[in-house]
Order: structure tokens, then C-alpha cells, then sequence
């Protein structure tokens, strides 16, 4: 069946095929992809060498930064040893293309793989292993579509990817939280950050999910009615928090010009840490959320929860100077950032930690939140209920109640509008991410709303938050956790079109 979605995919270099609908005919032109290629890097840590993974283009840089009108044609070639999948976190491909443990097979070590489709809209962006634990050591990047209307634009774009890092193996991290294990802070193994109440879901009723299409929000869920400081916030306490590489020891400083128009571009990649975004004295307007436009939304300070994308655009002062642009952690003072300065500006010395502790990422930005391009309105015709379950105790994470593999997907018709109800069952929040689809936020607890476009939106502890989207992209796409080891320990289903 041919579609918006229909594609060309070859496993090595080929041809892309433009169709002139005018004479009917095919003709072919060949167009030479975008190198991509996973492998290993060096970086300085706080004055120590860490090893890490990398997705560097042809010119040596993290990502990739292209027009929509070019399409999507992308070699990515892996010079690891071992395996490994990239996700296309954002973008909307055909299911074969779409990057995951579940669409394709693993691109083995020194082999390559082929991807060829339409771009559908711009935005901001990212790439990311979606194959073990191999994210949380940094194999991740920005990718950003431009729209053909910002060839000429006059404004300078500043993308930040924020991180967390430890010099400890997620892999042995991820042990450590399975086995409980409290290792002190400057071990050399990122410490387990156990301060908080564990399996605070345990008094949760079960959910009877024979009725899951007689979906209502979990009544009386709402922060009036929950102890913050009862959180489970953080799973880890990382060794250093990273923007574009680099923590506030050495931050990276961008130079911009007085009174100059500039667009950050903020994606949160950690893969276990929720952060405050703090732009200090600069006034700003929100423009997108996840790639996706929003009614500018004017402030200072953001929430941004993981896998979650800001696009927000700020001018800088006449006067000139040094203006930080600080992420801090949820519940901590630890902190990272980068620095935009005029030139000549004296530029100070920034700590790792700020004065005062933040609190949770929760939704307080989500309410704000309205999209420039929403939903058609139409009836829904398919409901479901999804329960967020698990304990940090056994860290043990499931949806409705199973682990990935003992899943059951949920399934709906090709060009259904669907709605889910995410209803959190857990004491620590949950990042879900949709893949192949962009969703509507239309309900937080009980209140409706027409909120924003996303892929990825954050479940508060105790709380529900409802979201719609048209099935219109047929093939089995996870649904999922985007806390790393949250997503390890089985936090995963999948959503069946057509």
C-alpha cells in the first residue's frame, strides 16, 4: 500500500528515486548520503580521560544538522567490535527504518546500514543507541531538520546536549541497582542514591486491565495529595553533567554578537537525570517542545524531563557580556551548562553545584503548554489504559505490570484517533516516549487540556497524564521508559498499527 509513509530502503549506498507525478515517470539521481559512524572517543572529564561512545558525521562533529526538503538518507556505518541499533528519536519513518530492538535487526561491528525516507516536518532532534545500555555511555547526538525558510534566516542556533556521566559501566551500575548495592560517593562507582522512600507503591490497589479500553485518569492523583520529599527522584548520583561534552570546569563558550537573535536548541539526552533549565538574567520565549511548536511560552526557568527537547529563543543584550545557561538536576544542586559571551566579555568561573536545591521536574510547564499546529478534532475510537508499575526496592519496572517480553501490545487499526491514559502506580516519575507518531498532551489527572505536541512527556509519582494521536504509521512501535535503566529492567510495550 502506498502512502505518505511509502519508502525506499537498500542495506548498502544506492540510488534515490525522486517519482515526477506530471509524466509518470521515474528518474533517478544520485545522491551521495550522510556518513554517520558509531565508534569510540576520548573526553576530559573534570581533568580525567573518559572512553566513550560517539556518532560523529563527516566532518568529524557530533549529529547531523539538515533541511527537511533533502529527505533522510543516512549511512551509518559501525566501527565497533560489538552491536548496535540507532534510534531516530523524533522523527516519524516507516517502521523498518525507525531504528530499534524491535524494527530491525542490530548493525554488527564493522557493518553498515542504509536509511532512505521523507522528512515530515522540522525540528529539533536526536539519535541514540537503542540497544542495551549503550546510551548511558554517551552513544547519543543532536539531529536537527531545518525547515527551507531557515536557509536565509537571520539568527544564530546554539545546540546543547545535555548529559550525565559516570566513569563507573552502566552495565555495572545498572547490577548495582538490581542488587541493592550503596557504594560511597568517590568509590569510582557512581553511588546509588538510596537516601529516598523505596517501593512506596507497595499499599497501590492492582488494576483490573481486562477493562483497559474503559479508560478514567487514577481519581484523587494530584501533588496536593503526595509528599514531594517521598520521591524516588534520582536512581544515581553520576560523576559529572555534561553540555556538548564538557562540564562547568571547562564549559564550552559560544560566542554571539550584541543584540544578535539565537535560537538554543536544548535535548535533554541523560539517561537517568531530569533537569532545570536556567537562563539567569536573559529574557526568553519558548517556540517548541520536542521538535514541535508551541504558543510561546515567556520565562527564565524550564522544566525539561529526559529524551525532551526545548527550542527557545532569546536576544542578547546591547550592552554585551557573559550569560550562562545552566542545567540543574531535579532535587540537587549539582548543575552543568554553557556559556553564551560577547566578545571581549570577562567571562567567570562557574561551580558544578548552585547555592540552593531545585525541585522535582514535575508538570508545571506541561499546563502551560498549548500546540501551534494541534490534532484535527474528531472522536476517539480506541481507549486504552497504561499502567506505569515497579519499585526501586527490587528495581523491578514493567507497564501493566509486565516486563518487556511479557508484554501484550496494545493493538489498534490503522488511522484510529487513540487515546492512552499513562497512570503512574510508582513513587518516581517516568519519561514515556511513542515512537513513529507524535502524540497530544489532552489530559493531566483529571483536568482536560489541549496541550502540546511531543514524543516524549514525563508521568509524575501517583499521576496520570492522557494522550491522543492518530495511528496513521502501521508497524510495532515501542513505548517505553526513557530513563535508561528504568527501560533495562523491562519498562516497555509496544503499540500495534494495522
Amino acid at each position: 500500500m502506498l502512502s505518505r509513509r511509502s519508502f525506499l530502503e537498500t542495506s548498502s549506498s544506492a540510488l534515490l528515486t525522486s517519482v515526477s507525478l506530471g509524466s509518470g515517470m521515474a528518474q533517478a539521481q544520485t545522491i551521495q548520503p550522510h556518513q554517520l559512524r558509531v565508534g569510540m572517543r576520548t573526553l576530559d572529564v573534570s581533568g580525567r580521560a573518559a572512553t566513550v561512545f560517539g556518532i560523529t558525521n563527516a566532518q568529524g562533529k557530533q549529529g547531523l544538522d539538515i533541511f527537511q526538503s533533502d529527505g533522510f538518507n543516512v549511512q551509518v556505518t559501525n566501527d565497533l567490535t560489538k552491536s548496535t541499533v540507532i534510534h531516530w528519536h523524533g522523527l516519524t519513518p516507516p517502521f523498518a527504518s525507525d531504528g530499534s530492538n524491535v524494527s530491525q535487526a542490530v548493525i554488527q561491528g564493522s557493518g553498515s546500514h542504509d536509511y532512505q525516507f521523507d522528512l515530515e516536518r522540522a525540528g529539533t532532534n536526536w539519535m541514540h543507541s537503542h540497544h542495551g545500555l549503550q546510551e548511558a555511555n554517551l552513544m547519543a547526538a543532536p539531529l536537527i531538520v531545518r525547515a527551507d525558510n531557515e536557509r536565509d534566516i537571520d539568527r544564530q542556533d546554539v545546540t546543547i546536549l545535555l548529559q550525565d556521566f559516570s566513569f563507573t559501566p552502566p552495565e555495572e551500575i545498572f547490577a548495582g541497582l538490581r542488587g541493592g548495592t550503596i557504594a560511597p560517593v568517590g568509590s569510582g562507582m557512581a553511588a546509588m542514591d538510596m537516601g529516598m522512600v523505596r517501593g512506596g507503591n507497595a499499599s497501590m490497589p492492582t488494576m483490573d486491565h481486562s477493562q483497559m479500553n474503559m479508560t478514567q485518569p487514577m481519581a484523587g492523583m494530584d501533588h496536593g495529595q503526595i509528599d514531594m520529599g517521598e520521591m524516588d527522584l534520582n536512581d544515581v548520583t553520576f560523576d559529572a553533567y555534561l553540555a556538548n561534552d564538557r562540564d562547568l570546569t571547562d564549559p564550552e563558550v559560544v560566542q554571539v554578537d550584541r543584540g544578535a537573535k539565537v535560537r538554543l536548541r536544548i535535548i535533554n539526552a541523560a539517561s537517568s537525570t531530569n533537569f532545570w533549565v536556567d537562563l539567569g538574567t536573559l529574557n526568553a520565549s519558548l517556540m517548541a517542545v520536542d521538535g514541535m511548536n508551541v504558543k510561546p511560552v515567556f520565562g527564565r526557568r524550564f522544566e525539561l524531563a529526559m529524551a525532551q527537547r526545548l527550542d527557545i529563543d532569546i536576544q542578547v543584550p546591547q550592552s554585551g557580556g557573559a550569560f550562562p545557561i545552566l542545567a540543574q538536576r531535579e532535587g540537587d544542586r549539582t548543575r552543568t551548562g554553557i556559556i553564551l559571551a560577547t566578545q571581549g566579555a570577562e567571562i567567570t568561573r562557574l561551580q558544578n553545584e548552585a547555592e540552593t536545591t531545585v525541585a522535582p521536574v514535575l508538570l508545571d510547564l506541561e499546563r502551560q503548554l498549548s500546540a501551534l499546529n494541534p490534532l484535527a478534532e474528531r472522536p476517539v475510537e480506541r481507549r486504552f489504559a497504561v499502567d506505569l508499575t515497579g519499585d526501586m526496592t527490587s528495581y523491578v519496572w514493567g507497564i501493566n505490570g509486565a516486563a518487556f517480553g511479557d508484554h501484550t501490545p496494545l493493538d489498534m487499526g490503522f488511522g484510529e484517533r487513540v487515546e492512552i491514559v499513562l497512570r503512574n502506580q510508582t513513587m518516581m516519575s517516568h519519561p514515556m516516549h511513542l515512537h513513529g507518531h507524535h502524540f497530544q498532551v489532552v489530559g493531566l489527572g483529571q483536568s482536560r487540556l489541549r496541550g502540546a505536541m511531543r514524543d516524549t512527556v514525563i508521568v509524575p509519582p501517583m499521576e496520570s497524564v492522557t494522550i491522543q494521536f492518530d495511528a496513521d504509521n502501521a508497524g510495532e512501535w515501542p513505548l517505553h521508559c526513557h530513563n535508561a535503566y528504568h527501560l533495562e529492567a523491562g519498562m516497555m510495550t509496544t503499540v500495534r498499527v494495522g
